[in-house]
């Protein structure tokens, strides 16, 4: 059963580690992150964004899918179900679909209207069991068409949207979505820890957890960070087993053609990427 990410994320917070959130772009990608959690008894995070709830035939397709996998696979973790930077409409269409966690990007709407809308979706989620997810300051690259150049969150304004009920906050860090350029700044984490001192107990939120050095993730966690989205890695490691799979010819021999066999090193890729940042995050054994 999907559950809602508010306990998880409390609990890591509190245990000082950060539960993955692995974006899903289809069912090979789903299975894989699924049994790596239950092979790790590690809790996990599921995220969609909005372009791969249309390439997925959307948010119905994918609770259906995902609930089917959780019993048919014996998945005994905690799952959540996470939309990721959704708009106000999505919100919506996934709270309706049967997600147990949103996130509701208002960053780059004027702040009282950011305020306004997560207001009324606090409300919603807390009555149907969800967690939810608010994010200030824009997270730089591109995610789904919105492009930021990763910019650094006010921490007064994330106190004022921590304030309304939310359930874990993302603050814009100068962490960007997608590879770093080679001459990308780092994360501020003067400005995380002014967040995390008028935030208090949130469980923060980093984004663009792809190419981040492993020693600025930990400090992250220090600082308060719970949560920790990745996408791109995933993405670069299916694709680079995949061509090995293709350039090696192995679709041209014998049955090597079955789209089972030729996805079956980019699954096995997943997995222990995955894997691998859930021992850096330290999730594992943590179900």
């Amino acid at each position: 059963m999907l559950v809602s990410a508010k306990e998880m994320l409390q609990k890591a917070k509190e245990g000082h580690y950060a539960v993955g959130q692995f974006n899903i772009n289809n069912l090979e990608w789903t299975k894989a992150i699924l049994l790596t959690a239950q092979e790790n008894n590690s809790p996990v995070i599921l995220g969609v964004s909005e372009g791969a709830g249309k390439y997925m035939a959307g948010y119905k397709t994918i609770v259906g899918m995902i609930n089917g996998m959780l019993e048919e696979l014996n998945i005994t973790v905690p799952v959540a179900l996470h939309l990721d930077h959704g708009s106000y409409d999505a919100c919506y269409k996934c709270i309706e679909a049967g997600f147990s966690s949103i996130m509701y990007d208002g960053s780059h709407s004027p702040i009282d209207e950011n305020v306004a809308n997560t207001k009324e979706l606090v409300k919603v989620c807390a009555e149907k069991g969800m967690s939810l997810e608010a994010e200030v300051g824009s997270i730089g690259g591109e995610e789904d068409g919105v492009v930021g150049a990763g910019e650094c969150a006010d921490p007064d304004e994330c106190k004022r949207i921590a304030d309304l009920g939310v359930d874990m906050l993302a603050a814009g860090i100068g962490n960007i979505h997608g590879k770093y350029p080679a001459n990308w700044a780092g994360l501020s984490f003067e400005t995380l820890a002014a967040v995390q001192e008028r935030t208090g107990i949130m469980p923060l939120v980093l984004h663009g957890g792809t190419g981040i050095p492993v020693d600025m993730i930990k400090k992250a966690i220090d600082l308060g960070v719970a949560k920790i989205n990745v996408n791109t890695e995933c993405q670069l490691s299916f694709a680079a087993a995949t061509r090995k799979y293709i350039e090696a010819g192995k679709d041209l021999e014998g049955k090597g053609f079955d789209p089972r066999k030729i996805l079956a090193p980019g699954v096995e890729a997943i997995k222990a990427t995955v894997k691998e940042k859930m021992e850096i995050f330290g999730s594992i054994d943590k179900a």
